[in-house]
């Protein structure tokens, strides 16, 4: 139940933030006196309506976005009233246009900033360097260990093998994130170093786990294994990893719930703009890499692994959402709602028909055209024919409606889940 609740907020949330990028739209047409004749939520059947002025707004049937009717976006759209051709959009100059086009953008910018504001300022943020001395929380239990191995395909420490590789002693004792692990062997824990200390020096011996969950004290009793692991602040490439660098350690299979580090309204507004512009460098890289995904998806899709990196749609950000609410992750609720919306913003401006972009590239084409129409003594070259972009329009609304369906099919079918 707290999963679905979870699941309902989250996508309640994206639906907001995607009814505020029209509403974005709408606001700035208003204040240069365009003329707005429809703003609704959702899309089918009209559930209710109202009028204010000139603008009808509405909810309809199916939640899955939202739109605002400018009138005269396009040339070919000036259906105004008589007396009113001024108001149409493709007639007011191209700096206002452009704001009006990029201001949906900018809403989704706004939530982003606030989304991180709000979580640097009082949520907090992860700080390892105080994990040792922070209380021995468990924040994810390993469903499985292994020794340390690089996979030659990532070049990077590999993962354990769930049903190949050994199952871990915490998932075996059955710990769960939040359980407070308070003694080992009857000796008191205090801090999660002192815990991950006990346990390494309890290679291949039985260990009773006290821990506390919701206020009740427990024990299981478990071997723990010794496993060869890279040592501590060992920092290097995986073809430089020597077997100095290794070592044979007792290990539980837990890692710690990260404590959290506030940095304050005033500073946090310089920490969130670091960041966005930190999300917005990953943004544009992870654009160039979603090509190469399509195979993982479709492999997905087809009863193979979900590989974690592969793209979501609204439904798998929804249930990912979900989750973090279940568990009452904050941190990582507002981290990906942040993330969300910078991603609907820059998409949005890309400059591809029917994005928003789109439209702004071809007023600012219109603009440098008859700019050097004039220069040359020529008659302006007038306006784009919309329609004649049809095909490329269609193409672009193909190639993006194919891969909504792969990514909305993997969610559904197999889709990405937290680890435990």
């Amino acid at each position: 139940m707290a999963l679905v609740f979870g699941i309902v907020v989250f996508a309640l949330g994206i639906l907001i933030s995607v009814c505020l990028h029209e509403a974005g739209h709408m606001g700035a047409a208003k204040s240069f006196g365009m003329k707005v004749t429809r703003y609704f939520v959702g899309f089918g059947p009209t559930l209710f309506s109202f009028r204010r002025g000139e603008t009808e707004y509405g909810v309809k049937a199916l939640p899955l976005g939202g739109f605002v009717k400018i009138v005269g976006m396009t040339p070919q759209d000036d259906d105004v009233e008589p007396g009113e051709e001024h108001r149409a959009m493709w007639r007011f100059p191209v700096w206002k246009r452009t704001i009006v086009m990029s201001a949906g953008s900018f809403a989704h910018f706004v939530l982003s900033f606030v989304a991180l504001w709000v979580l640097f300022a009082f949520i907090g943020v992860p700080d390892p360097g105080k994990v040792n001395t922070s209380p021995a929380t468990v924040g994810s239990v390993a469903p499985c260990v292994a020794d340390f191995k690089i996979d030659p395909a990532t070049k990077q420490e590999a993962a354990c093998r769930p049903g190949t590789d050994q199952a871990s002693p915490a998932a075996k004792a059955g710990l769960r994130p939040g359980d407070l692990i308070t003694a080992i062997n009857g000796t008191p824990i205090s801090t999660y170093g002192e815990m991950r200390q006990t346990v390494q020096n309890l290679g291949d011996k039985d260990a009773t786990i006290t821990y506390t969950r919701h206020g009740a004290s427990r024990t299981a009793t478990v071997r723990i294994p010794e496993i060869q692991r890279l040592k501590e602040n060992v920092v290097k490439p995986a073809d430089q990893i020597r077997d100095t660098d290794l070592e044979r350690v007792g290990i539980l299979g837990v890692s710690a719930k990260m404590p959290l580090t506030t940095t304050g309204p005033v500073h946090s507004v310089a920490l969130t703009g670091k960041q966005m512009g930190n999300v917005v460098v990953l943004t544009f890289e992870s654009l160039k890499q979603i090509p190469g995904k399509i195979p993982a998806l479709v492999t997905a899709i087809t009863g193979g692994q979900r590989d974690p990196n592969t793209p979501v749609s609204v439904v798998g950000a929804s249930r990912i959402g979900g989750e973090l609410i279940s568990v009452g992750d904050w941190t990582s609720v507002l981290s990906l709602f942040a993330v969300l919306n910078l991603f609907f913003g820059i998409f949005n401006l890309l400059p591809l028909l029917p994005m928003d972009g789109g439209h702004i590239a071809i007023a600012w084409f219109e603009r440098i055209r008859s700019w050097i129409a004039a220069r040359r003594g020529r008659p302006d070259p007038g306006r784009v024919d919309y329609v004649k972009l049809t095909p490329i329009t269609l193409a672009v609304i193909s190639v993006l409606g194919v891969f909504v369906v792969l990514t909305m099919t993997a969610d559904v079918v197999n889709p990405i889940t937290l680890p435990k």
